[in-house]
Formats: C-alpha cells, sequence, structure tokens
C-alpha cells in the first residue's frame, strides 16, 4: 500500500510535467496566438508549522514559479475560458530557522486558475497541487529526509502596469512521504507570501 501511494505520487508528477512540455512544444510546432510560458513570479514570505516533537518548524520560502499557459491546449477541444488557465513549475529554496537551522529544497507542479478576466487589474486566483522536497533536517514527524507534499492556496495579483504585478498569497501545506517509511506523522504549514509577477 505505501509503495502504490509513492507510484500515485510519481504518476501524477510526470503528468503534470507532460502537460507543460506539450504545451511548450505546441508553441514551437505553430506560431500561436498565447504565448507558452506566460509569466514569471517571485515570491518570499513566511511559513509555520507546530511538530509534535521539537516545537515549531519555521521556514521563510524563496519561490519561482514559471507560469505556462495552459489555453493553446484546451482551445483543441473548445475549451477557452476568458480566465488565467495555468500550469506552473515552482522551485523554492527555504531557510528553516526553526527548531534547527537548516534548508528545504523542493518543487512544485500547480494548477492555477483565475477568478476574473484575465485582462482585469485585479486577478484574484485558487491553486494547488503536489511536488517534492528534501530537507536537510532530521525531525522525529517523518522518518524520510525526501518528502512529497500537497498544497491549495489563493491569492491575488494586482497589476500596476501592463506587465508588472503585486502579488498576495495564502496557502496550506501538507508534506509526508506517502507512507515509504515511518514515522510518517506528516507536517502541516501555513504560508503567506508577497511578491512580484513579471507577464511576458
Amino acid at each position: 500500500m505505501p509503495k502504490n501511494r509513492a507510484i500515485s505520487c510519481f504518476i501524477m508528477l510526470l503528468g503534470l510535467c507532460f502537460l507543460a512540455g506539450t504545451c511548450f512544444a505546441e508553441q514551437v510546432r505553430e506560431e500561436s496566438r498565447s504565448r507558452c510560458l506566460q509569466s514569471i513570479e517571485f515570491l518570499t514570505g513566511f511559513s509555520k508549522a507546530n511538530l509534535r516533537h521539537g516545537g515549531d518548524y519555521t521556514l521563510v520560502p524563496i519561490i519561482v514559479d514559471f507560469d505556462f499557459n495552459l489555453k493553446p491546449l484546451t482551445e483543441k477541444i473548445d475549451f477557452n475560458p476568458p480566465v488565467l488557465f495555468q500550469f506552473q513549475l515552482e522551485p523554492s529554496i527555504s531557510p528553516v530557522t526553526e527548531s534547527d537551522a537548516n534548508v528545504e529544497i523542493g518543487t512544485g507542479f500547480i494548477l492555477k486558475i483565475g477568478l476574473l478576466p484575465e485582462t482585469s487589474k485585479f486577478q484574484p486566483y485558487i491553486k494547488g497541487g503536489p511536488g517534492i522536497a528534501y530537507t536537510t533536517q532530521h525531525t522525529r514527524e517523518q522518518g524520510t529526509q525526501f518528502n512529497f507534499f500537497q498544497y491549495a492556496g489563493m491569492g491575488m495579483h494586482y497589476f500596476f502596469t501592463k506587465d508588472m504585478a503585486f502579488t498576495v498569497e495564502g496557502r496550506y501545506r501538507h508534506l509526508s512521504n506517502c507512507g515509504i517509511r515511518q514515522p510518517n506523522h506528516g507536517i502541516n504549514s501555513f504560508f503567506a507570501l508577497l511578491g512580484i509577477a513579471y507577464q511576458f
């Protein structure tokens, strides 16, 4: 059963990477009116979790989002929503300040959906998806330093110029090893993030 969960997580990650690759190939193959790599975002902020053993797990995330437009693919099935509809590849490095000083490195594979028309100056959105993370710290919650995560979040872009936006975002993340090794209690964190987005 634990191995089945790990295989399922891995297949999901491969599927999301395939989506981004297909989108990029589509842009190269034909002159799409929509760019595939639509924007890039830089986010940082604060995250905190309570460990069962050892107090708080506090980190300072430093995140880069590569936002791939999925509409060149969805147009082929006559689905063309007026809102943001993106796949995000999200590498991050996060210094951990508590309980022990260490570093968490990871990558998320995220689906992001806007809630207002894409031309709006205010662009609220929801997002979520899986990812992988490695932490240099051993915790009593997790039997492995290599883990998977899933998160859900919401935020808003405010475009103060045509191409630049200020971003505010909150998210909830669950980190665990998919039952590969015990213990596997998981670490649940809340993130508060601020950032800048540049749209190509």
